[in-house]
């Protein structure tokens, strides 16, 4: 059968509250309703979220979710964060809602996907139509392989805990060995982490680990990346 279209359906606690956010990052509202349910669809280009309103939903038990296959990630999270940082002066990483970045995954055939979390809890998880055909580089170092790790257990399977605990596993005993460039991968992701689950103090302790961290101008453009995201979360942390 041809011509066939599958619209996501999502639960909210408001449709207001959730128009907005949605607003701001770009999308249109092209129907709203309040009677006899509250109900509205937000758009974007050619594709829509539907959302229909449910009293006393509790946003950190939402388990809505849905997958959303765009041309390029990286440039879609850009207007993502743009819209953030002028609403909001900053990207938000951290809380409800929040974004997470593109990265690549070894359980995703190395598509760099990101999710974003609406006020309501829904996580909307954004790939690549894609797959990358280049292979991707093995890690140097014990690090890099436990971070890739992390990234699956942190961004696909939602296990913050689990993903802090072997990365500081790692990062205590094997964190000199490592290339500099993965280094600072590691402690930008574990950056990521501590904020997401609200631990301020580790957060600057590892911003400041990363700030005296020195590079070569080879390490620097290698790690370009990873230095990018240092600012976002410098002031998700001010906040």
């Amino acid at each position: 059968m041809t011509r066939t279209t599958t619209i996501p359906l999502l639960p909210c606690a408001s449709i207001d509250e959730t128009s907005d956010f949605y607003r701001m990052l770009g999308f249109e509202r092209t129907h709203h309703q309040t009677r006899p349910n509250p109900y509205i669809v937000m758009a974007r280009d050619d594709w829509q979220l539907h959302f229909f309103g449910v009293d006393g939903l509790d946003p950190e038990q939402s388990l809505g979710t849905c997958l959303v296959f765009v041309p390029d990630t990286g440039e879609l999270w850009d207007e993502f964060a743009a819209g953030m940082r002028e609403v909001h002066g900053k990207v938000l990483v951290s809380g409800l809602p929040r974004v997470t970045r593109p990265r690549k995954r070894a359980n995703t055939g190395n598509r760099a996907g990101f999710s974003l979390t609406d006020p309501s809890g829904n996580v909307i998880r954004f790939f690549p139509q894609d797959a990358d055909d280049e292979k991707p580089e093995a890690p140097q170092s014990r690090l890099g392989r436990t971070l890739v790790k992390a990234i699956v257990l942190g961004e696909s399977k939602g296990d913050t805990a689990q993903a802090v605990r072997i990365l500081d596993s790692t990062l205590a005993r094997s964190a000199d060995e490592a290339p500099k460039p993965e280094l600072l991968d590691a402690l930008v992701y574990r950056t990521e982490l501590a904020l997401r689950q609200a631990d301020d103090a580790k957060a600057a302790e590892l911003l400041d680990r990363i700030a005296a961290t020195d590079l070569t101008e080879v390490e620097r453009t290698a790690a370009a990346s990873a230095l990018a995201t240092v600012a976002d979360l410098a002031k998700q942390l001010r906040s």
